[in-house]
């Protein structure tokens, strides 16, 4: 889509700290930093400390010179040494009468082939220091002591020790390194807005900008969402002209909220609209805003308004919003709780906005039941948009985006793979694509072939195959149980038809049976349910018919039967006990945002009904289920002992097998 070059190369920018001026600027053109005097005072100032400190230390030590401890024992004994100064690893002090060097006996070698020179002859010796100090041996001289005392030396006591002062000079000078840096660290991390040091910092909004010359995406980049497209082309045509909208008093909205399932691609359509409107992008996420401290999420909030407003024309865009703006008021912390004070800031900031500014606010959920009424009124989030799952012209789109950089083989047709993946969401299908191209480079193939989709989509619909091997009656066990799901489904008319039948141990199930859609289904009717509830059946009836025991493998099939039978009595009115009324069943959690007195609305009779009336549907369906299974018992053991043969058996099998389905089934269309 071409735009005018003044709209793409528009990127304003947050407000930034005073420049100098143009006199003082560098003649390279870009702002330099003042040097931080202060910091380098502090650094000088240790450094000259530690200097000092070392120069004290050395100089307030008397000199003298170096002598061995067995010359001092020579000089105790001769009564030669006047006073001394004990160390804990040395001795200094001073003579009566300086001494001569000590007697060095030298070894002269002379020439080759003549023997040694003189040995032992003396060195011309001189006059030692007055003061001397020596080394005291590691291990210590016990007699020492005495001898002191015995000689009459003077025992002269200090307290500065070099150890005890190189101590002292290390402690000061990490007081003054820790110092320095905790200086440096408020210095660097101070809020140029007012706020100083960490805590500036730390209430900064963490949004991430994403400006024009970023990676981003356009309405092209997003396919199979043309209502939602529709819906948010108003906002790109408001920030690129808004004067064409202020003229006539029109007054786009401040907010637009993304609804939709995860995975339905509404953080891409938030880019995709920015990058459309060629405008700075900020996004963030609503629990970061969330933090321990009370106060936080509110301040974050206040700076993120303050710049998304200084950026303006700008999209401010907050991802799964329901994690700080649920329903206030839950019992749980108040209103001192920091994520509803963080609300009442959004809300605060949002009311604060003018319709003149071009700043649009677009979130995200998941969840729009768990969200506060004053977060969705007019005036803050005024525009609903529901993104749902694509339909097969929707799924198309998206496998064409997809697989623009893949590689396909001839015997691809996209759209076969789109009529396979009913129900998928973008993600999903971005998830196969993906899939199918690392199937292909784990055979060394040169492109994607028709068979790695197919593989793909077993493997993201029934997951990978488990290498377990299991003993003869489990495995006649579970093909069995295989082969009552497959019959059942393939002769109930209301049902998908079957796809694969396997009893490769794939996710966490021992077998599985596919069905695969025919159509995109909105709505669901009272046979097809009834129906359904019997298929969940058949794997335990044919356990029960063919071995007399049921097994635990029918946990899942029972928990699926149980949930749509509940569903059945008490949301969808179809039990003429019960009758046309809904209940509601507390399964939303009190934390998300709902009050805890609403758990459950009804008497305990009326349970007591709902589960009576629930036991009725599941007791009927495996009636039913065991009576079919029963009049077909030659089909289902031809079908468990293919399994056993081939251990997965397709759709084509089951034709050859059982022959086509009953008139009036669903069928898979010839796109398939």
């Amino acid at each position: 889509m071409s735009q005018d070059s003044s709209s793409n190369d528009r990127s304003p920018t947050p407000p930034t700290p005073p420049r100098p001026a143009a006199g003082n600027r560098p003649s390279g053109g870009k702002d330099e930093q003042r040097p931080n005097s202060g910091m380098t005072l502090l650094v000088s100032f240790v450094l000259v400390a530690l200097i000092v400190g070392m120069l004290v230390m050395s100089f307030g030590r008397k000199a003298g010179a170096t002598v061995a401890y067995s010359f001092f024992w020579e000089q105790l004994e001769k009564g030669n040494v006047k006073e001394v100064l004990l160390h804990a690893d040395s001795i200094e002090g001073q003579w009566k009468t300086a001494p001569l060097e000590p007697v060095v006996e030298t070894r002269e070698t002379s020439k080759a082939g003549e023997k040694p020179a003189e040995i032992g002859k003396p060195v011309e010796r001189k006059k030692l220091s007055e003061r001397f100090q020596t080394v005291l041996p590691a291990i210590e001289d016990p007699a020492l002591i005495p001898a002191i005392r015995a000689k009459g030396v003077l025992i002269v006591s200090d307290r500065s020790d070099w150890a005890t002062g190189a101590n002292l000079l290390v402690s000061i000078l990490m007081l003054l390194l820790m110092v320095a840096f905790m200086w440096m660290l408020f210095r660097r991390t101070s809020d140029p807005m007012g706020a100083g040091g960490i805590i500036g910092n730390f209430t900064r909004s963490p949004a991430k900008l994403f400006r024009n010359s970023d990676q981003q995406n356009t309405f092209a980049d997003v396919a199979g969402m043309e209502q939602a497209k529709i819906e948010l082309q108003e906002v790109v045509e408001f920030l690129k002209t808004p004067e064409k909208f202020l003229k006539l008093g029109a007054q786009i909205p401040k907010g637009v909220l993304l609804m939709g399932s995860p995975g339905t691609g509404k953080t891409l359509l938030a880019r995709a609209t920015a990058g459309e409107a060629g405008v700075p992008f900020f996004s963030i996420n609503g629990s970061e805003f969330i933090q321990m401290f009370v106060g936080v999420g509110a301040s974050r909030v206040r700076d993120m308004f303050a710049t998304a407003k200084a950026a303006a024309p700008c999209i401010l865009f907050v991802d799964e919003i329901d994690a700080v703006g649920r329903v206030r008021g839950a019992g749980v912390g108040g209103g001192h709780d920091e994520r509803e004070q963080t609300l009442n800031q959004i809300l605060s900031e949002m009311d604060g906005f003018q319709q003149s500014e071009a700043v649009i606010v677009l979130a995200a959920t998941n969840r729009p039941d768990v969200l506060d009424p004053a977060l969705l009124r007019p005036g803050r989030f005024d525009r609903h948009v529901s993104v749902e799952r694509p339909t097969k012209p929707g799924r198309l789109g998206i496998l064409k985006v997809h697989t623009r950089k893949v590689p396909l083989a001839d015997d691809v047709d996209l759209e076969r793979v789109a009529a396979n993946t009913i129900g998928f969401s973008g993600a999903e299908l971005k998830n196969l694509v993906n899939e199918a191209a690392l199937q292909a480079a784990r055979l060394d193939k040169q492109v994607v072939a028709s068979q790695d989709f197919d593989m793909a989509r077993d493997r993201v619909l029934m997951g990978i195959a488990r290498e377990e091997v299991m003993n003869d009656y489990e495995r006649k066990m579970t093909a069995y149980h295989e082969a009552g799901h497959a019959l059942l489904a393939w002769v109930l008319p209301e049902l998908d038809p079957v796809h694969k039948v396997t009893i490769i141990p794939r996710g966490r199930a021992l077998g599985v049976t596919q069905l695969l859609p025919t159509e995109d289904r909105y709505s669901v009717g009272e046979n097809r349910l009834k129906q359904q509830l019997i298929m969940s059946m058949g794997g335990r009836a044919a356990e029960k018919l063919i071995f007399d025991e049921y097994s635990a493998g029918a946990e899942g099939d029972l928990n699926q039967a149980t949930s749509i039978a509940r569903r059945m009595v008490s949301r969808w009115g179809m039990s003429e006990t019960v009758g046309p009324v809904a209940f509601r069943q507390g399964e939303d959690h009190p934390f998300l945002g709902k009050e805890m007195h609403e758990a459950r609305q009804y008497s305990e009779e009326t349970a007591r009904v709902i589960d009576q009336e629930m036991q009725r549907f599941l007791t009927t369906a495996n009636s039913e289920a065991m009576r079919l299974l029963t009049e077909m018992r030659g089909k289902l053991d031809l079908l468990a002992e293919t399994l056993l043969k081939k251990e997965m058996i397709s759709r084509e099998d089951m034709s050859e097998l059982l022959g086509p389905r009953p008139a009036g089934a669903r069928d898979v269309k010839s796109g398939d």
